[in-house]
C-alpha cells in the first residue's frame, strides 16, 4: 500500500519540510513519522541493534530512519531529505550504464525519424505487448531520432517470436516489415532466407544485463525499462544529447 501511495520524491519533499528532531526513543520516532504522514498509522517502531537505526512498520511495510531522521530507507532506496535525492536510484542508474559506442548497431533494424540526429537503442520482442505499446503510443510521438531495434525474442514467453523475427529481418525491406508488424500486426507475405543474428543479440543482452523487453538505451549509456511515457523518453534523449 505504501508503495502505491507514496513515491520516493514525495518522501523526500515531506521530510525536507521537517526540522531535525532530537529523537531519543521509539515514541518520538513514531510521533515524527506520523507528523510527516498524517494519512498513515505507524503500527510499531523498534530500535534495531545497528548504530541507532530504527525500524518503522506502517502501511504493511518496513521503512528505516535514524534518531535525527537525517535519512530514510524506503522500498530499498536510500533518500537524502536535505537534497531531495534518491541516492540509491542515482547510484543504480550509474552502475547500469553501458558503453553505447560498443553496441553492434549493424545487427539492429534502423528506423530514422525526422533528421535522425539523436540515437536510441531498443531491445524488443516482436510478440511483447509492451513493445508494441512503446512503438504505437510513445515512440510515434518522438521525432529527430534514429531508433536501432535489436530483435530479442524471449521464447519462454513467446514461442513464435523467433520465427516472426526471422521473417522481419529477412524481408527485402526490414524497416517496412518492422513497421508493418509492430504498428499494424502484418507480417511479410514471404519469408526470405538469410542469417538472423538472434543468438548474437541474445549473448549481447546477457552481457549487458537485458532481462526484459522493451529495454531502452540512450547515447549517454543510460538504460530505461518498459514502455515509459514519451515525455520521459524525450527528456532522456535531450539529456543524452546534451552530454555528448
Amino acid at each position: 500500500m505504501l508503495k502505491k501511495l507514496i513515491s520516493l520524491t514525495f518522501l523526500s519533499v515531506a521530510f525536507a519540510g521537517i526540522s531535525t528532531y532530537a529523537i531519543a526513543d521509539e515514541a518520538s520516532v513514531k510521533k515524527a513519522v506520523e507528523a510527516a504522514y498524517p494519512k498513515f498509522k505507524v503500527d510499531s517502531v523498534t530500535k534495531t541493534p545497528f548504530a541507532g537505526l530504527y525500524e518503522v512498520f506502517m502501511g504493511g511495510q518496513i521503512i528505516y530512519t535514524d534518531e535525527k531522521m537525517s535519512f530514510l530507507i524506503a522500498e530499498g532506496h536510500l533518500v537524502d531529505p536535505k537534497t531531495k535525492k534518491d541516492i540509491t536510484g542515482e547510484r543504480m542508474e550509474e552502475l547500469n550504464k553501458i558503453d553505447f559506442a560498443t553496441l553492434p548497431l549493424d545487427q539492429a533494424i534502423k528506423v530514422v525519424k525526422g533528421n535522425g540526429s539523436r540515437k536510441l537503442v531498443v531491445f524488443s520482442d516482436v510478440d511483447c505487448p509492451y513493445c508494441k505499446r512503446l512503438e504505437q503510443n510513445e515512440l510515434s510521438n518522438i521525432t529527430d531520432v534514429t531508433v536501432y531495434t535489436f530483435l530479442y525474442p524471449i521464447q519462454q514467453l513467446h514461442p513464435d517470436s523467433a520465427n516472426k523475427s526471422k521473417a522481419i529481418w529477412c524481408a527485402s525491406n526490414r524497416v517496412k516489415a518492422w513497421n508493418d508488424w509492430i504498428l499494424n500486426g502484418k507480417l511479410p507475405s514471404s519469408v526470405g532466407n538469410c542469417e538472423v543474428p538472434i543468438e548474437r543479440i541474445g549473448e549481447l543482452a546477457r552481457k549487458i544485463g537485458v532481462t526484459s523487453t522493451p529495454t531502452l538505451f540512450f547515447e549517454n549509456g543510460k538504460r530505461m525499462l518498459g514502455s515509459q511515457p514519451y515525455k520521459e523518453i524525450e527528456q532522456a534523449l535531450v539529456s543524452a544529447s546534451a552530454k555528448k
